[in-house]
């Protein structure tokens, strides 16, 4: 492939796990490291970038909520710990010469801008990388959803979905060793079969805006770049 992207403008979808390393909790330097450089030459090339980031390496909500804890201040915290996630990406990015904008669903002045879909596009337009913390800004939806709505509210083409396996399975290839990798699947089959792409609510609303979705291998080397510039790196679900 050449140097040139296939896509103006995408919209990433990292978990806090993403940002753990070979720890299972916390942020972990060289990781973040190997991310923003792939996140900077992105950048370098033209792409403008949204990045949604979880926060399930500091607390996850929804095992919260699941071991007793009301489940509206479990997903709170989670949105908060994702502010911190976001705030971790900005610092490193900004150190390599990234323009970002860490924009909060939830009014958190001191820290960062509040998402303002009209804002958001300016900073897009301008070629700052947004960084779009605190979920939706409501319990019950997962960044997942957030991911979705924030592509179609800000016109991206394409969303990344990093995980820890290489794309798309007929089943979980964690699980179930005979799982069979599928490079090309449809919003529908996704749907009806019940695979872990994404949560429903998401496949749903990228299927009505037709948003695809590319799932890929985040440990990969460097698979956020590859993909990012529209190589065919993992599962394309469309």
């Amino acid at each position: 492939m050449g140097d040139d992207p296939l896509y103006k403008r995408i919209l990433i979808k990292l978990s806090g796990e993403s940002l753990t390393g070979p720890d299972s909790y916390g942020i972990d330097p060289d990781t973040v490291e190997s991310l923003c450089h792939q996140l900077a030459r992105l950048q370098r090339a033209g792409i403008e970038m949204g990045l949604v980031i979880g926060g399930g390496n500091i607390f996850r909500g929804l095992r919260a909520s699941r071991a007793g804890m009301d489940r509206v201040t479990a997903d709170n915290m989670g949105m908060l710990a994702t502010v911190i996630n976001a705030l971790a990406l900005q610092d490193r990015l900004e150190k390599l010469g990234v323009q970002t904008r860490v924009m909060s669903a939830v009014r958190m002045d001191v820290f960062c801008e509040r998402y303002i879909r009209r804002r958001a596009t300016r900073h897009l337009e301008k070629g700052r990388l947004i960084i779009l913390a605190a979920g939706t800004g409501n319990p019950f939806f997962t960044t997942d959803t957030a991911a979705a709505l924030r592509a179609v509210e800000v016109g991206a083409q394409l969303i990344l979905k990093a995980t820890r396996v290489d794309g798309v399975y007929s089943a979980d290839p964690e699980v179930d060793t005979s799982a069979t990798f599928l490079p090309d699947i449809s919003y529908l089959e996704v749907l009806t079969r019940e695979l872990k792409v994404m949560d429903a609510a998401s496949i749903a609303l990228c299927m009505e805006n037709t948003i695809p979705i590319r799932v890929f291998n985040l440990n990969g080397v460097d698979n956020l770049y590859r993909a990012g510039m529209g190589e065919q790196v993992g599962t394309l679900v469309h």
